[in-house]
């Protein structure tokens, strides 16, 4: 089966379960929260696509391979110079920087850094303890800096909260006077 036809089934499934499960339960929620549940399904099937894609297609196969466990040494490839260590560290930083920034948006009751950090962390382990099944490596590098991602993201939050909130407000007001 060609490469782009096994990401395109995976988008499609993803599609499907935004109109038929997600839309259905988000809209009668009003625009706003439409809107910012919208977004971090949108971004979280970007992260998919970048970390474990394809997935559908793959699943038959997953046990044909061994297992490589996850890497648990910390920066081992930034301390012994290999690969293009710095680009991967910024762009796992780069890559959760939106959850830090929109989980606090999904929630209905203020949610705290602890927890916004804490929710990035169990989507990074997540992440990384599946990739193997989909013959992708493992780090524990990856884990702590998209922790680090999600924390800096909960800063620009905490930064941008006003004008996020007014976008949000207006947004709930426009669809009340429709």
């Amino acid at each position: 089966m060609g490469y782009m036809i096994k990401y395109f089934i995976d988008f499609a499934v993803l599609v499907l379960l935004y109109i038929f499960v997600f839309f259905k339960r988000w809209r009668p929620q009003g625009r706003d929260r439409l809107f910012v549940n919208t977004l971090m399904y949108a971004y979280i099937s970007l992260v998919l696509y970048f970390t474990m894609m394809p997935v559908v297609t793959s699943i038959p196969f997953i046990l044909d391979h061994p297992y490589d466990p996850m890497n648990l040494v910390p920066f081992i490839d930034v301390s012994m110079g290999r690969g293009d260590f710095s680009r991967q560290v910024m762009l796992n930083v780069i890559m959760t920087l939106p959850f830090g920034f929109l989980y606090p948006l999904t929630q209905t009751r203020r949610a705290k850094f602890g927890r916004t950090v804490f929710f990035c962390f169990l989507m990074s382990l997540g992440i990384e303890l599946l990739q193997p099944f989909f013959d992708r490596s493992s780090d524990i590098t990856d884990l702590i800096t998209n922790v680090i991602g999600g924390a800096l993201g909960y800063g620009l939050y905490a930064i941008f909260k006003p004008v996020a909130f007014r976008v949000l407000e207006r947004l709930k007001t426009r669809g009340r006077t429709r």
